[in-house]
């Protein structure tokens, strides 16, 4: 569905005063819904930025790294609490730290390898990159706080590498961009693309920034991609393709790992997805730089709403980029809310043992509302207190919790010696048809 042209119009307004003040030689935006770009807008001449034009990714290129960890553990070839020894014994100076650690940065790990800046330098091979790493890489015990990591992808990059004996460009192009089409993500620059620079603060010349083949680090920070291909991956990470990765796993990754602020609790990190709470809403997405570059990509997912935007200028890209597409984000959903999904009527009555289910329910003075969604085969409890549960069903008289406060658990039906639904037993809290029924 489009935007509406005031939205548009104000979208591009906001784009074009950052571009301006943020002195960014090239700026693209695009806003995502239903899993569709849009709206795209960009401002600047060096390069002119269109749909099809490369930036570099940054470390948005993790979001993907982590997708691949995440498949492989849906195969059972590897578990999230595996130790990051038991794929890599050349890190076994690591500790106990787990796959699961490293992918939400709680895993204690320094930001960097050894050696020059590996962002700006020729990269180094999985074995070399091996051998600088010691107990020295390890700042923290996991858990102990919230610690960026780079070389945390890089060691999970290898992980993939060793479980699947294949190089992780090409598993990332056989296992994500090829079956996704992201034809324009790719590994190296391929024209057309933007040259990256860091704007002179005093004089405005622009330095061009060399364009690295980060080896071993490419997990954590490698890739290019168009804002089009950008706008495709966030509309997989609202709502993902069953055939790349299951829907639940993807929501596992949003479930947050560690807490980025505490102190606020406006932040954290799931597994490889950044996680960031403005009001009521929470978007999952990540940011990503490289010299002469910034990127960003963001969704509020249930609403399939997202933002993606690049700019080639290395100062514009955390302090600019980043508030830019949260307030444009805020923007769209505050001005085009989703509408609620139609009321249809049933096409016909749910069976008459689920029918008998159906109503006000009590326990210990608080009601419990039961009835049936012919859309999805679902019992759908709404409390006295307006806590919404989903049941489907599990058995014979029973059902398990899929969503809301009682996701996981067993609603069990009790029948009296005629056989009529008489209480329902969910997690040993019994609730009956009268509220004087107390146990």
């Amino acid at each position: 569905m489009p935007l509406r042209p005031e939205t548009t119009r104000r979208i591009d307004a906001l784009v074009a005063d950052a571009q301006s003040a943020g002195r960014v030689p090239s700026l693209v935006v695009g806003v995502v819904r239903d899993g569709t770009l849009a709206h795209l807008t960009g401002a600047g001449t060096r390069p002119q930025p269109d749909a099809d034009l490369q930036y570099r990714l940054g470390s948005i290129t993790k979001t993907m790294t982590a997708v691949l960890i995440m498949q492989e553990r849906d195969a059972g070839r590897l578990a999230l609490d595996d130790p990051l020894r038991r794929h890599l014994p050349e890190a076994a100076a690591a500790g106990p730290v787990t796959l699961r650690q490293l992918l939400g940065h709680a895993g204690g790990l320094q930001r960097e390898p050894d050696g020059p800046w590996w962002e700006r330098s020729p990269g180094v091979d999985l074995t070399t990159l091996l051998q600088g790493f010691s107990a020295a890489k390890v700042a923290y015990p996991p858990h102990h706080a919230f610690h960026y990591s780079n070389l945390a992808y890089g060691l999970l990059g290898g992980a993939l590498e060793r479980i699947t004996k294949t190089p992780w460009p090409q598993l990332l192009r056989e296992r994500i961009l090829d079956p996704l089409g992201l034809d324009r993500t790719t590994y190296a620059a391929t024209e057309p693309y933007a040259p990256g620079y860091v704007v002179h603060p005093w004089h405005d010349t622009l330095r061009e920034e060399p364009r690295t083949d980060t080896g071993a680090m490419a997990p954590a920070g490698q890739l290019w991609s168009t804002v089009a291909d950008l706008g495709r991956w966030a509309a997989f990470l609202a709502d993902p393709d069953p055939a790349v990765l299951a829907p639940g796993t993807l929501t596992e990754m949003c479930a947050p790992v560690i807490l980025t602020d505490p102190d606020t609790w406006r932040g954290g990190y799931g597994l490889g997805i950044e996680l960031i709470r403005e009001g009521d809403r929470v978007y999952a997405g990540h940011g990503g730089s490289m010299p002469g570059y910034g990127a960003m990509l963001i969704v509020h997912r249930p609403s399939r709403t997202g933002v993606v935007g690049f700019a080639n200028s290395y100062t514009f890209r955390s302090g600019g980029l980043r508030p830019l597409t949260r307030q444009l984000l805020g923007y769209v959903l505050d001005a085009e809310p989703v509408p609620p999904r139609p009321w249809r009527p049933a096409d016909a009555p749910p069976p008459a043992d689920v029918a008998a289910l159906t109503g006000r329910w009590w326990w210990m003075g608080s009601s419990l509302d039961l009835s049936w969604d012919a859309a999805t085969d679902e019992l759908i409890g709404v409390t006295s207190g307006g806590k919404v549960s989903r049941y489907a069903a599990h058995g014979p008289n029973r059902w398990r919790g899929v969503g809301g406060e009682e996701h996981g658990e067993v609603l069990a039906v009790l029948h009296d010696a005629a056989g009529t639904p008489v209480a329902l037993d969910i997690a040993t809290f019994v609730f009956t048809r009268t509220p004087d029924d107390l146990p």
